[in-house]
C-alpha cells in the first residue's frame, strides 16, 4: 500500500462506457480492429503524445466512440489501454541482455513515457513492483547479475 502512495496510485473504479449504447456492435467490432491496427501493429502506443483524439481523427470518427470500443472490448480505458503497451515492452527490455545498459528513463522513453514519474507510476500499477526490482529479480533469476 506504501508503493501505492508512493507512485500516486488511486483504485480503479469501475466505470460503463457512457456511449456503449450509441455503437452498433458491427461498428464496436470494426472500430475494435481499426485500433489494434493503430495502436498496436503500427505502434502508435510508443508516440509520447498519441491521444484518443488523434486516434479518433486517424480512424474519422469520435473519442466517445473510441473511449466506449475500448471499454467495452479490452474492459479499460484509453491511457491505460496505452500504458499497458508500454509496459509489456518494457518488460521484455528490462530482462533483454541487450538493453542491460540503458537506464530506467531510457527504457521508458524508449517504450513512449514521457518521464520517470510515469513510467515507474504504470509499471507499478501494472506489476506490482517497479521496474528497478523488476530487472533485479529478473537478473538474479537468471543469474545475470551485473
Amino acid at each position: 500500500m506504501l508503493e501505492m502512495t508512493k507512485y500516486n496510485i488511486t483504485k480503479k473504479r469501475e466505470n460503463v462506457a457512457k456511449y456503449s449504447t450509441l455503437v452498433s456492435a458491427q461498428m464496436m467490432e470494426q472500430l475494435r480492429r481499426q485500433i489494434l491496427e493503430k495502436i498496436v501493429i503500427d505502434q502508435k502506443y510508443k508516440e509520447k503524445n498519441y491521444s484518443a483524439k488523434q486516434l479518433a481523427t486517424e480512424l474519422e470518427t469520435n473519442t466517445r466512440y473510441i473511449s466506449a470500443v475500448i471499454s467495452v472490448k479490452f474492459h479499460t480505458n484509453y491511457t491505460t489501454f496505452v500504458n499497458q503497451l508500454r509496459i509489456g515492452d518494457a518488460m521484455s527490455l528490462l530482462i533483454d541482455k541487450r538493453f542491460a545498459d540503458l537506464t530506467m528513463e531510457e527504457i521508458g522513453d524508449m517504450v513512449g513515457f514521457s518521464n520517470r514519474q510515469s513510467f515507474y507510476a504504470s509499471f507499478y500499477k501494472i506489476t506490482g513492483k517497479s521496474p528497478r526490482a523488476y530487472r533485479k529479480e529478473h537478473e538474479e533469476r537468471l543469474g545475470n547479475k551485473k
